[in-house]
């Protein structure tokens, strides 16, 4: 994109997974960013009217860690430095760093100290909510920094320089769950002189242009799922080169919902989708015999969906110099595999395998909505013209109910000293180890471990919110907090690892349906923006299973609460799931991200 010079903010990215939602945060608030490395010249810098340093997964202290030359924060613009941006610019101006006695990760309360009138706090409340996922901590401030605010286990959460217009926050102002970061954001772009400068609208019309540029005279063959990223990755590649040179195919993995695929392939003809079933499952259940490890299976995943793209182009008599293939992939999905130089791999997306981004590099993918999040791909949508009910459908991954099956144990062999300090402090609690791992993601990097059962001790969400954010805060082997809602504790528990067919594919497919038809019947298909529904390998005897439910509030899907279901419902929802035969506990996920992903794989 072409922008007259310092009409823009840069975003210098340390390798955290939030470096594109600050960028797409500074966008939606009305101001152009681009995203650039720490190792660019000094002249590049010099060309924006703004820099944000972004949060990263390393210790600045460390050796190898991504660094900045020292003259960029002299260049006189307004700078901000977020998580690892702003321990940089303290480490370099002279401050100190060091590990944090106590590491937060999740929802904090930060003290706005407004004293010092400074307008970048202009409208901020004395305590505000924010989101914090740390394990280092600034100690001493260089010379000319002032503190405007902290919490309880960060002095230094929030410094600013006047003279310099340099601030730094331990905080994460670009997520939805620090209630007021836009404000902060929006202050910060009103210093860099550029409100109002830039909005969505003008991103689509020079995305148009960029789409018929990348394609040129080729066609477009795309794997559709009748999601969201795709319908609306299909729709805007049909209206920048013509909906007769956009063709779709969706794959029948043998993972999907239930009824899932007959639905659409009766409805997304409506939205003008040209659209070929592509039945696969037993290629699908064939491959996956004996993989039930996480990379592993998404990688065989992500290698079938090519061959079968490979089988059916064949088939119908495409070519590389005619075609190329088109993905709905968005950005959650790039950033959480490792997508920037210095980022680490919070799960490898079916879209990332190998296989693919050779395709990338050789030119023969597009990814129309590959920047966006998915509040905005919706927005997008709308814009697009596309019906509500196809906009407002929740996410699902494109491997589907495959990596919502974790079918391998580990046994649960860990200190739980910590966990029973932790138990101490709310009375009648009690808990269990799960024999299981699940990804989650804490201070910006890939955590795999166990997850703690509680029992149902109390009917008030907040309580679960608290010891949950406590246990993986002080408990560093577990990442994920469920409870046993309306049902005993558990008195036995029996190891059952099962493999990815259709047996298993069957019995939570079953699940899920219970689980969709009563996001209907209670209407919380609105309250709720995803809510996967995963199997896990034990139960109360041989050859039964549990389920989890993981209900969550989010926009951007870098950040998420639990959600907090009312009881009478959730009771319900319980009572039918149990009534499945093989079905032995129903269990409720307490996890806020981070520390834990939305999806369990």
């Amino acid at each position: 994109m072409t922008t007259v010079a310092k009409q823009k903010i840069g975003i210098i990215d340390f390798g955290g997974q939030y470096a594109h939602l600050i960028s797409s945060r500074i966008r939606r608030l009305g101001a152009y960013t681009e995203i650039i490395s720490n190792e660019e010249p000094l002249t590049t810098y010099q060309g924006f009217a703004g820099l944000v340093l972004s949060g990263g997964p390393g210790s600045v202290y460390e050796t190898g860690a991504p660094l900045l030359a020292e003259e960029v924060l002299h260049l006189g613009v307004p700078i901000l430095g977020i998580c690892y941006g702003h321990q940089l610019v303290m480490k370099l101006l002279g401050g100190g760093v060091e590990q944090s006695q106590k590491h937060e990760y999740g929802s904090a309360n930060l003290q706005v100290d407004h004293s010092q009138g400074f307008s970048l706090l202009q409208g901020l409340a004395e305590e505000e909510s924010v989101w914090m996922s740390h394990g280092d901590e600034v100690t001493q401030l260089p010379t000319g920094f002032v503190s405007f605010a902290k919490s309880e286990n960060c002095r230094y959460a929030g410094v600013y320089h006047p003279e310099k217009k340099i601030m730094g926050i331990q905080f994460h102002p670009e997520v939805t769950h620090s209630k007021n970061g836009s404000v902060l954001l929006q202050n910060f772009i009103s210093l860099c002189q550029l409100s109002h400068s830039w909005d969505l609208q003008q991103f689509l019309q020079e995305k148009l242009e960029e789409i018929r540029q990348e394609v040129g005279d080729k066609k477009v063959f795309m794997l559709v799922s009748g999601g969201v990223d795709s319908t609306v990755a299909y729709t805007l590649l049909a209206q920048a080169i013509g909906s007769e040179r956009v063709k779709g195919l969706l794959v029948d993995t043998g993972f999907m919902r239930k009824g899932e695929v007959e639905d659409l392939q009766k409805n997304l003809s409506s939205l003008g989708i040209n659209i070929h079933i592509a039945n696969e499952a037993e290629r699908y259940y064939s491959a996956l015999v004996g993989n039930s490890e996480p990379e592993k299976k998404r990688k065989i995943i992500g290698q079938l969906f090519l061959d079968i793209r490979e089988d059916y182009s064949r088939s119908f008599g495409l070519n590389e110099e005619e075609w190329i293939l088109g993905q709905g992939t968005i950005y959650p999905d790039t950033i959480e595999s490792g997508g920037t130089k210095h980022s680490h791999n919070i799960k490898t997306h079916h879209n990332r395998v190998e296989a693919i981004l050779d395709l990338i590099a050789k030119g023969l993918i597009i990814e129309p909505i590959k920047e966006l999040y998915k509040d905005e791909v919706r927005e997008l949508g709308q814009i697009l013209g596309i019906a509500k009910k196809w906009i407002v459908r929740h996410p699902f991954p494109g491997p589907g109910l495959a990596v919502r099956m974790l079918g391998d144990t580990f046994a649960a062999d860990i200190d739980g000293s910590k966990i029973d300090a932790v138990g101490k402090r709310y009375p009648g609690s009690s808990y269990q180890v799960l024999p299981i791992h699940s990804v989650g993601v804490q201070g910006d990097k890939r955590s795999y471990k166990h997850c703690v059962a509680l029992n149902d001790f109390s009917e008030d969400w907040s309580v679960y919110n608290r010891i949950a954010t406590e246990i993986t805060n002080e408990a560093s082997a577990i990442n994920r907090v469920v409870v046993l809602p309306m049902q005993e504790n558990l008195d036995s528990l029996v190891e059952n690892p099962f493999a990815m067919d259709k047996k298993h594919s069957d019995l939570l497919r079953e699940a899920d349906a219970i689980v969709t038809d009563s996001l209907q019947k209670f209407s919380l298909v609105d309250s709720i923006w995803q809510f996967p529904v995963v199997l896990l390998p034990f139960g109360a005897s041989k050859d039964s299973y549990s389920i989890v439910l993981r209900p969550v509030e989010s926009q951007e899907a870098m950040t998420a609460n639990f959600y907090p279901m009312q009881r009478s419902i959730l009771q319900t929802m319980v009572a039918s799931l149990l009534a499945i035969p093989k079905i032995s506990y129903v269990f409720y996920d307490i996890t806020n991200k981070p520390p834990g992903t939305i999806e369990w794989e």
